[in-house]
C-alpha cells in the first residue's frame, strides 16, 4: 500500500534518504542529526569537535566525519562517505557556522577571513560536492542555517552579517542552477538561538540572550530543536515547491 508499512503505519518521512549535516556535534546541528535519524534518514555528521566520533553512541547508524569544513577535502570526504556507505546523497544541511562580535574598526583581516571561511567558503565547498552527488541521484535538497543578519544590520557584526549575506545569495544561485536538475536550495534566516555557540565569542552571552528575548514579538529566543524543525521541513518533500527562499525563523524580529 502506498506510503504504508505493516499495513497501517506510515513510513518514516526520510526513509531511504541520505543526508550530510555539517556542524553536527552540537546545538542546531545535533538536533538536526537527531531529527533526520529518528525520521528514517541515513546521516553523515560532520564537525571539527572530537565529540563528533561519539554521535553514533546516541544515534545508532549515524556516521561521523571529523574535519574542518573550510577545507575542500573535508567536503569531498563527507560526501564520498555518504555515497559509499548509503549509495548516494539526497540532503545537505549546511549548518556549521562561526561568528564574531567586533566593531568594524577592530575587525582584522584574520577575523574577516576566519568567519568567511566557515560561513561562506565552507558552505560553498559542501554545496559543490553535494551538487555533483545529487545530480547523479536525480535531485536533492540543500538547506543552510543562515541568520536574520543577512537582511538587517546589527552593530559589531560586519564579518558575520556579510558572510550570512553571501550564504543567502549562494543559496539563490544554487536554486537557479539546481532547478533543472531537481535540486532545491533554501536558507533558514534564524534568530538568536540559545546554544553554547554564543559563549565562544561573548563573556556576557546569557545577558545578551536575555536582551534579545525582550526585543522579539514572541518574547524569547529560539531553542535549537525549533530551528532544526524548519531545516528538516525544507529538506523534506513537504516543501517540494519551495526553492531559493530565505525563510525567517526569528521570533518576529525582522517583522518589527
Amino acid at each position: 500500500m502506498d506510503g504504508m508499512a505493516g499495513g497501517d503505519r506510515q513510513a518514516p518521512e526520510f526513509a531511504g534518504k541520505v543526508a550530510v549535516v555539517t556542524g553536527g556535534a552540537r546545538g542546531v546541528g545535533r538536533e538536526t542529526v537527531a531529527l533526520l535519524s529518528a525520521r528514517g534518514a541515513h546521516v553523515v555528521a560532520v564537525d571539527l569537535r572530537p565529540e563528533t566520533e561519539a554521535l553514533p553512541d546516541e544515534f545508532p547508524g549515524v556516521l561521523p566525519v571529523t574535519g574542518d569544513v573550510t577545507r575542500e577535502e573535508t567536503a569531498a570526504r563527507a560526501v564520498e562517505r555518504a555515497v559509499d556507505a548509503f549509495g548516494g546523497l539526497d540532503i545537505l544541511v549546511n549548518n556549521a557556522g562561526r561568528t564574531l562580535n567586533k566593531p568594524v574598526t577592530d575587525t582584522t583581516a584574520e577575523d574577516w577571513d576566519a568567519v568567511m571561511a566557515v560561513n561562506a567558503r565552507g558552505s560553498f565547498f559542501f554545496a559543490r560536492e553535494a551538487f555533483r552527488a545529487m545530480r547523479a541521484r536525480g535531485g536533492g535538497a540543500i538547506v543552510s542555517t543562515g541568520s536574520y543578519t543577512c537582511t538587517v544590520a546589527l552593530p559589531e557584526g560586519a564579518a558575520y552579517s556579510a558572510s550570512k549575506g553571501a550564504l543567502a545569495q549562494l543559496t539563490k544561485v544554487l536554486a537557479v542552477e539546481g532547478g533543472p536538475l531537481g535540486i532545491r536550495a533554501n536558507l533558514v534566516a534564524a534568530g538568536v538561538i540559545e546554544t553554547d555557540f554564543l559563549d565562544t565569542f561573548r563573556s556576557d552571552s546569557r545577558a545578551y540572550l536575555a536582551s534579545f528575548a525582550d526585543a522579539q514579538p514572541l518574547g524569547r529566543v529560539a531553542q535549537p530543536a525549533e530551528i532544526a524543525e524548519v531545516l528538516c521541513f525544507l529538506a523534506s518533500s513537504r516543501s517540494s515547491f519551495v526553492t531559493g527562499a530565505v525563510v525567517a525563523a526569528d521570533g518576529g524580529f525582522t517583522a518589527l
